[in-house]
């Protein structure tokens, strides 16, 4: 039998954002993924290429190219693809489109760790950057958090108010710091590779979201904003010694391992302590990850044949 070749568009109105935090949680409760990770650079430029198996689940491999400057060309920023493989046989199940993988892996990754994480009554959420994950944020968010209402801020104004005047429930705002201070919910899905959030803008009982950084010298949140916090990652595997998120203050002293208190595989801990707690989650989207999703949207689709 051939390969399910999955686009974008066939794949997408088929998911649900709570449904997939469901296969998430079915996800970690099999045995723990293999995983492997490669980073090429040149430069700017990044080749990612990320395999994970999961005895029972199959094997996923997701290969993507990230070109900062593609977008003042008109052209993506990332592109690849993902491979799902047979558990059993080891046969090529289905080719997925990598844009609808990693829309969907990446919110709603973010997404399980707020509902476990911040506080249910959250109101308020801030997302710092306006691209592609921003939107896509808003709406995983707004699936966990449905009474909320969000602001946006962007380094270039416009384009956050480009992306509120899509959302209703949405506004553009200019002063960081005080949009900093009045959420409940903290986003940041940036390609900074210095802190943008500052730890003295943070109040008790936030919950704070990084999604941007995935090279060792990118980091969207300063060492105060970790030191404040309760620090959880989706794997320690995927994340500590690789993202400079965590690998620069775990180098510099700034941070100890014993700082990060849980990932998803976590047998206990892996929840907020009290309501005064500011909760710091690191969205590093591992393979095993992908292969949830890919191994999720196959389902879907099989059951909308």
């Amino acid at each position: 039998m051939s390969a399910i070749n999955i686009s974008f568009d066939q794949g997408d109105p088929l998911l649900d954002w709570l449904g997939l935090t469901a296969a998430f949680e079915a996800g970690h409760k099999r045995p723990k993924a293999e995983i492997a990770d490669t980073f090429l650079y040149r430069g700017k430029d990044t080749l990612l290429s990320r395999a994970a198996w999961i005895d029972g689940l199959g094997i996923a491999v997701k290969a993507a190219t990230i070109f900062p400057d593609n977008p003042s060309s008109g052209r993506p920023m990332v592109n690849g693809g993902v491979n799902l493989f047979s558990d059993e046989t080891g046969a090529l199940e289905a080719i997925i489109d990598f844009h609808l993988v990693t829309k969907w892996k990446t919110a709603a990754d973010s997404l399980w760790a707020a509902k476990r994480l911040a506080r249910p009554e959250s109101k308020h959420i801030l997302i710092i950057g306006a691209g592609t994950v921003a939107s896509n944020l808003l709406d995983a968010y707004r699936a966990g958090f449905p009474n909320a209402q969000f602001s946006i801020w962007n380094r270039s104004p416009e384009r956050a108010q480009s992306l509120a005047k899509t959302r209703p429930d949405a506004r553009a705002v200019t002063d960081l710091k005080a949009a900093i201070g009045s959420a409940d919910i903290i986003c940041t899905s940036t390609m900074s590779t210095s802190p943008v959030l500052l730890g003295a803008w943070l109040q008790e009982g936030q919950h704070v979201d990084l999604i941007g950084a995935y090279r060792p010298d990118m980091r969207e949140a300063d060492d105060q904003a970790l030191q404040r916090a309760r620090v959880f990652v989706d794997s320690f595997d995927t994340t500590l010694d690789h993202i400079g998120e965590l690998k620069i203050p775990l180098s510099s002293g700034a941070l100890s391992r014993a700082d990060v208190q849980a990932d998803y595989y976590s047998e206990r801990g892996f929840q907020r302590g009290s309501e005064r707690d500011i909760t710091l989650f690191k969205n590093g989207g591992g393979a095993h990850l992908d292969l949830m999703t890919a191994r999720y949207i196959l389902q879907q689709w099989s059951a909308a044949a």
